[in-house]
């Protein structure tokens, strides 16, 4: 599930009833027609100066000169997110980030490093192979330093553009119901947000469901 940024208390238990879960479709109101996936495209050759490294800044946004380098993740890059995770949240969350999202999707994925090749941020994203023309942001995190800077919003727009690449014209996200931050977050993305849905997760389990055209 999406964890941007850390969960903060909420306000006491929401009283809207909670909703039965329906997939989006191409059909539905907010995703456009769906189109196949394109092919993967060849990765580039060590050295490449291709968009898998590219410099980012969010002063312009922000007001605080930050610049980080995107990068696509490698399965390697696992063992340096997991070591810090649960410290960045301050609760336990390395439950929800196995290793298995490093292995297979990391071409989908996203690191975010400071000038000093210090871990800032990272995304972790998928392309559905089951769904056509679907994204989706699994987890994403934002070091205690980097926040409040833009570096969230430069990650999930760069994950977009990836998708949109790719084919995909839909993209979508959960959160827990009491994490009003990151469905506020979200709102401002442009992201519609339904919820919370019934037992989502699981008996019990609800969750906020986002959803947004690419």
């Amino acid at each position: 599930m999406s964890e941007t940024p850390p969960e903060v208390p909420g306000p006491p238990p929401m009283t809207v009833p909670p909703l039965r879960y329906e997939p989006p479709s191409a059909s539905g109101p907010t995703v456009a027609a769906a189109e196949p996936v394109a092919p993967e495209k060849p990765s580039p050759s060590p050295g490449s100066t291709t968009a898998t490294r590219r410099p980012v800044s969010s002063s312009a946004e922000t007001g605080r000169a930050m610049d980080w380098v995107l990068a696509e993740a490698r399965p390697a890059d696992y063992d340096e997110i997991v070591a810090v995770v649960d410290a960045w949240w301050g609760r336990p969350v390395a439950g929800s980030l196995p290793r298995l999202f490093l292995d297979h999707f990391h071409k989908t994925s996203l690191i975010a490093r400071d000038s000093g090749g210090g871990l800032a941020g990272f995304l972790v994203g998928v392309l559905s192979p089951s769904r056509a023309g679907r994204a989706y942001i699994h987890f994403v995190g934002v070091s205690p330093g980097a926040r409040g800077t833009g570096l969230g919003r430069c990650l999930y727009r760069e994950f977009f553009a990836l998708a949109r690449d790719a084919g995909c014209v839909g993209v979508g996200a959960i959160t827990a119901p009491v994490n009003t931050a990151s469905i506020a977050f979200h709102r401002s993305m442009g992201f519609t947000v339904t919820g919370p849905v019934e037992d989502y997760d699981g008996p019990g389990r609800h969750m906020m469901v986002f959803d947004r055209a690419l």
